[in-house]
């Protein structure tokens, strides 16, 4: 035990000597010390002074172990008190380990109350206790008195930051999850009752997220009261509170459907006389952008919900009138006078074709509406529906066939219906046009993902013609991003159709300026050698893939390196003879160390995916000879590589040839080729001596 003579000490040492005594928390007597081990939370720091012995105990008795764990709970709780804001952090989170030491019955009467009196402290401090408060389930003395919390709870639902009111509103889910039927009805209702009605805007924020968990719960009068309540949030006077409460207003209408199934759709139901009126009051325009963004993943929500209870697709009248009025909200986002609002129901849009797509004709009004926003005046919400076009092409209902008039617009419809696709596919040409970039670039992104759901015909009809446009395109990522993604396209119709118009882009791009946009193309190569065929890859790219072993950006170089080594998997040993070890050989002879290296690196990774008969003739050579190299690089280089081919060579060859030149090597002038070289013959011993045992 330290005496009171050594903590007179200075605060700086004191902490050093705390870092003396071994890891053993519950040992340290010392009330100053406790305080000091348990804010600094520090790595053990140098000692500048020694400590003496004789005033510290290493050890404590076993039966003072409880009174040290109690201890350890006084000083949390001190420092909970202190002035030091990282201090009370660190308490805080170690709330588990203090309700340990005390027990359940202490924790609910003395933990908590401190707690509950300490909520206005700063917002680091209360994240800590409202994040931790949920995990003291256990230690209050489980479901049965997990009720404790909430007073606590209650309060930190109400604070202004919003972290600590997420933190709080994750705990208090956590505890009702775990409460007993009567208590939740009970006291966990009524709390949310009295938030929801509270004075105070922040309390009523937290309210609304909590009233769509707990619905599913609630006693059938309970359920009608807490209608009441969410229909008043919806209408608050804040803008903040309606935002929050039209954030969860899709969730609380898919619990309420859940809960009591499709007489809520009917027309004196819970649906069709509440919560569609929250949802065109809550869309019209004399709310904020902030509360109107969330009318898409509202409608979204809706349609899953009705889609889920009406599974046998056959909707009553008063339903078929509900997603009357639900789909003009979806529709009335596409000309909202707010780009944001526009641009989250373009990201969007695909869940809601998903949500809507067993519906009765909502297609006849929705591909319209995604159409108008593939020619939206912002370029971002072009860009966020572009990006959906591929899944909302995916919809299985068919649409009328429209018109075209010169102006590209949709001014009549005939009586011939057909897929979604068919009838995007004409709008993929316009796109091709488009004056954005990050247009073009997202539909090069999605537009082959077209050609599966149209077929053969209808793809070279008409997909092939704009993706030749985008594979010519100025903006060097649009012409990358069609040719990564060019695989639904090729299993469809195969690339001979576009492998005239492939090339020019592929040396483009081989050649750009960026050199990320270089190692992308080297990236998609084996992809694009694989659908391009032997043939026609070895006389056109074969050469342009060598050609990048000399490039003057070092991670282009090992990615050519790597690709050379895919290629060879691919297209086999005599083929990499034929086409890519003559050029390896004349770099590796080339001036520059740089290119030798590279040289190097690509004899040991190819060597892994050839024959071993021609690694011994055509490769191991000239490695070896490399071995001899002025430069310190290419030495350890080959010997690091000699680790990769040694195996393939076979234990005979490794004997003769490769092991005396890596004794060579550890004899090197240079301490890194000593190193590399010792650990491969290390390596290459030791997996020799376990394949003869």
């Amino acid at each position: 035990t330290f005496t009171h003579s050594s903590i007179a000490h200075e605060k700086s040492k004191l902490a050093k000597l705390v870092h003396r005594v071994p890891i053993r928390s519950k040992h340290l007597t010392c009330c100053c010390c406790y305080s000091w081990y348990f804010t600094m939370q520090a790595t053990p720091m140098d000692i500048e002074e020694e400590v003496d012995p004789n005033k510290m105990i290493v050890d404590t008795p076993l039966s003072n172990a409880a009174a040290s764990e109690e201890e350890e709970a006084r000083q949390a709780i001190d420092m909970l008190r202190g002035d030091d804001v990282s201090g009370r952090v660190a308490a805080a989170n170690r709330l588990e380990s203090v309700a340990s030491a005390l027990g359940e019955e202490r924790t609910r009467d003395e933990l908590l109350p401190f707690l509950t009196d300490g909520v206005d402290d700063e917002d680091e401090v209360l994240v800590a206790i409202a994040s931790n408060l949920g995990k003291l389930i256990e230690h209050v003395g489980g479901p049965a008195h997990a009720h404790t919390l909430l007073p606590c709870l209650e309060l930190l639902l109400t604070v202004e930051e919003t972290a600590v009111r997420d933190a709080a509103s994750a705990s208090t889910q956590a505890v009702a999850n775990v409460l007993p039927k009567e208590t939740f009805q009970d006291q966990y209702a009524r709390m949310v009752s009295r938030l929801a009605t509270n004075e105070w805007f922040t309390a009523r924020i937290s309210s609304a997220a909590l009233i769509a968990s707990a619905y599913t719960r609630l006693k059938e009068e309970d359920q009608k009261e807490f209608h009441s309540h969410y229909s008043s949030l919806c209408r608050d006077d804040t803008p903040m509170v309606r935002r929050v409460a039209a954030q969860y207003l899709g969730s609380m209408l898919e619990t309420v459907i859940q809960v009591s199934g499709r007489k809520c759709l009917e027309e004196e139901g819970t649906v069709t006389t509440l919560f569609i009126p929250l949802y065109e009051e809550l869309a019209s325009n004399e709310q904020p952008d902030s509360v109107r963004l969330q009318t898409t993943g509202n409608c979204v929500a809706f349609g899953r919900a009705i889609s889920e209870v009406v599974k046998d697709g056959k909707y009553t009248e008063s339903e078929m009138a509900l997603v009357n009025r639900v789909l003009p909200l979806i529709v009335a986002t596409i000309d909202d006078r707010s780009w944001r609002v526009r641009w989250t129901a373009a990201s969007k849009f695909a869940d809601v074709i998903a949500a809507f797509d067993g519906v009765p004709d909502a297609m006849d009004s929705l591909v319209p509406a995604y159409e108008k926003l593939l020619q939206d005046p912002e370029a971002e919400v072009r860009t966020a529906a572009t990006f959906n076009l591929a899944d909302v092409a995916k919809c299985k209902a068919q649409v009328p066939r429209t018109t075209r008039a010169p102006d590209d617009t949709a001014v009549a419809a005939d009586e011939t219906r057909v897929i979604v696709a068919e009838r995007l596919v004409k709008r993929v040409t316009s796109l091709t046009e488009d004056d954005s970039e990050h247009v073009r670039a997202a539909l090069a992104m999605v537009a082959t993902e077209l050609a599966p759901i149209l077929g053969k015909d209808d793809t070279i009809s008409y997909l092939v013609p704009p993706v030749l446009l985008l594979l010519r395109d100025a903006a060097s990522e649009v012409r990358l991003n069609l040719i990564s993604s060019l695989g639904s396209l090729n299993e469809v119709i195969g690339v001979d159709l576009l492998s005239q118009s492939l090339l020019p882009a592929i040396l483009d791009l081989a050649q750009d300026g960026k050199w990320r946009i270089r190692l992308a193309i080297i990236q998609h190569i084996p992809l694009l050698a694989k659908q391009l065929g032997k043939d026609f890859f070895s006389e056109k790219l074969a050469s342009l893939c060598v050609g990048w072993l000399g490039d003057d950006i070092s991670s282009i170089r090992q990615a050519a390196a790597t690709n050379l080594k895919e290629l060879t998997a691919l297209f086999g040993t005599d083929w990499a003879t034929e086409y890519l070890i003559p050029s390896i050989k004349e770099i590796s002879q080339h001036q520059s160390y740089l290119r030798r290296i590279t040289a190097v690196q690509a004899c040991a990774l190819m060597s892994t995916e050839m024959e071993a008969d021609v690694v011994i003739l055509e490769l191991l050579p000239l490695i070896l000879q490399m071995a001899c190299d002025l430069v310190p690089n290419i030495r350890f280089n080959v010997a690091k590589g000699l680790e990769m081919m040694a195996p393939v060579c076979g234990k005979s060859i490794y004997e003769t040839q490769v092991r005396p030149v890596l004794a060579l090597l550890i004899e090197d002038t240079d301490r890194d080729v000593r190193f590399f070289a010792s650990q491969t013959m290390k390596k290459m011993d030791e997996q020799l001596l376990a394949s003869d045992n």
